[in-house]
């Protein structure tokens, strides 16, 4: 038997944005209202992220307190914060290393990738493609220097950290480490991470 539309079940109904014939623009992003927070755009489509769990939210932690505890006055730690590839390309990693000239303010949104040195995904069930294969492409095509990508290990909990450099020659990354319980790299510059401190958190 069929449900009764009721004028407040009416009321309450989502109205999702119809996409214009081109897909959406990086301005569309900043000035589409009511937008849930962490949209990305990819390929010109809005891309709405999973309620993020707790093993994302503290690996987050942990290495935005690892970076900036070795960081180069020239240089910022970011969580969170659109990076604009394209006009059609406009995604969020969850760790940026940027350049000191490029901050703003506090009332800043975004950065461009000319700014980044290190962009960091963090691996959510929903996101695997997204952070496996589409915004590294696009991360190396855009010229940022370096790449983590960070799983779970199933066995442990912890982070699993996979490390890549760009071949300036191809635009690809090239894999340079996988890092388990500890993360100790030159580049960007000299970063000195113990993983096993998600134990902590």
């Amino acid at each position: 038997m069929g449900g009764t539309m009721t004028a407040e079940s009416v009321e309450h109904r989502v109205q999702w944005p119809v996409p214009p014939q081109d897909g959406y623009t990086v301005d569309d992003l900043f000035t589409l209202p009511d937008l849930p927070p962490h949209t990305e755009l990819i390929d010109g489509s809005l891309v709405f992220v999973s309620p993020q769990r707790r093993f994302h939210a503290n690996v987050i932690d942990l290495l935005v307190n690892g970076l900036r505890a070795t960081l180069p006055a020239q240089f910022r730690v970011s969580r969170e914060m659109t990076v604009v590839l394209d006009n059609r390309n406009g995604p969020e990693p969850d760790v940026s290393v940027i350049r000191v000239d490029a901050v703003t303010g506090p009332g800043q949104t975004k950065y461009e990738a000319k700014d980044l040195l290190l962009a960091i995904e963090v691996v959510s069930p929903d996101s695997e493609s997204r952070d496996r294969t589409t915004k590294p492409q696009k991360y190396a095509a855009a010229g940022i220097p370096n790449f983590w990508r960070v799983e779970e290990n199933g066995m442990s909990g912890r982070p699993v950290v996979h490390a890549y450099e760009l071949d300036p020659l191809t635009r690809a990354y090239i894999h340079t480490g996988m890092h388990r319980d500890l993360i100790k790299v030159d580049k960007p510059y000299f970063i000195d991470i113990d993983l096993t401190a998600i134990d902590e958190l």
